[in-house]
């Protein structure tokens, strides 16, 4: 090799190393803060993802937290996306103000979505709830309208907390509502394990069994008698609607919700996974993540 080639190579090389290592990482590191909801209420929010990327808000459901959401806030697949989790109130780091009243209203978990989009200035992002974080979409929906969002997911949401749509488990809620810590606790934990099919690998069960323990007794024992305004706001949604059942839900019945979600709304869309539980994000999460990535990209060319 000459002294020319081997100098142009070299000169190549190093401008190739130089352009790789200045390429900007579209990855954030996350960020932690919290926003104040209307009635007080402090709740915490974590980001990630790309920061300037379309918005994703995810929603957990009773008795979680954020972290619910890991195989999503850890997917190649959304890091293009703004990826926003907060703890709902009564949960995870967020505020657990004691008694009935900052849990029965269901307008002030509505509130809290609201603050959390208004807070982290997100423009037009897509929400997606799991469990009770379809009920907290609905009540924002019906206090706020759906100009503010892009979107919405239901990922086995609750509609309404109404017999025929939640399956009967009253042993399993009288255990968690019990003032023996012991039977407490072995309801969380049977309520836990009631959100698989495929139940996960033992360090993320044990830690959304810590999540469960976590939460507020006494949001426990409101949030069966929540106000939901289904049909103020799901009702009256004119975004997209994309409703993701597991095929083997054992809290909500898939059957009896997409039939009333569907009398609400005729425009909703809806999945089934068929090898999932309550959870499918996190029984089939890469099949979860490419299906929301599809919707975050057609809500966002619309």
């Amino acid at each position: 090799m000459s002294l020319r080639t081997f100098l142009h190579f070299l000169t190549s090389a190093f401008s190739a190393a130089t352009l790789f290592a200045c390429a900007p990482d579209t990855s954030a590191r996350p960020a932690s803060y919290t926003v104040t909801s209307t009635d007080g209420v402090k709740l915490a929010v974590q980001e990630s993802g790309n920061p300037n990327g379309p918005p994703i808000i995810l929603v957990h459901g009773l008795l979680g937290s954020r972290l619910n959401w890991d195989a999503q806030v850890q997917s190649p697949e959304l890091r293009q996306y703004r990826i926003i989790t907060y703890d709902l109130r009564g949960h995870g780091l967020s505020d657990k103000p004691s008694g009935p009243e900052p849990y029965h209203d269901g307008n002030r978990w509505g509130d809290d979505l609201a603050a959390v989009i208004q807070g982290s200035h997100a423009r037009k992002p897509v929400v997606v709830g799991w469990s009770l974080g379809g009920v907290v979409i609905s009540n924002y929906l019906a206090k706020y309208g759906d100009r503010a969002i892009a979107g919405a997911v239901y990922v086995d949401g609750v509609v309404e907390l109404a017999p025929g749509q939640i399956v009967d488990h009253p042993e399993v809620y009288r255990d968690m509502n019990s003032p023996d810590l012991k039977t407490h606790l072995d309801g969380e934990r049977t309520f836990v394990g009631l959100c698989f099919n495929h139940r996960p690998d033992a360090d993320t069960f044990d830690r959304l069994l810590a999540n469960a323990a976590m939460a507020s007794w006494d949001m426990q024992k409101e949030v069966p008698t929540m106000t939901v305004f289904a049909a103020e706001g799901l009702g009256k949604a004119r975004v997209s609607l994309l409703f993701i059942y597991g095929g083997h839900d054992a809290l909500v019945d898939r059957r009896a919700t997409l039939a009333r979600a569907a009398v609400l709304n005729p425009r909703i869309v809806s999945k089934e996974y068929a090898d999932s539980g309550h959870a499918p994000f996190i029984e089939e999460p890469e099949r979860f993540n490419r299906d929301l990535a599809e919707f975050v990209r057609s809500v966002s060319q619309q």
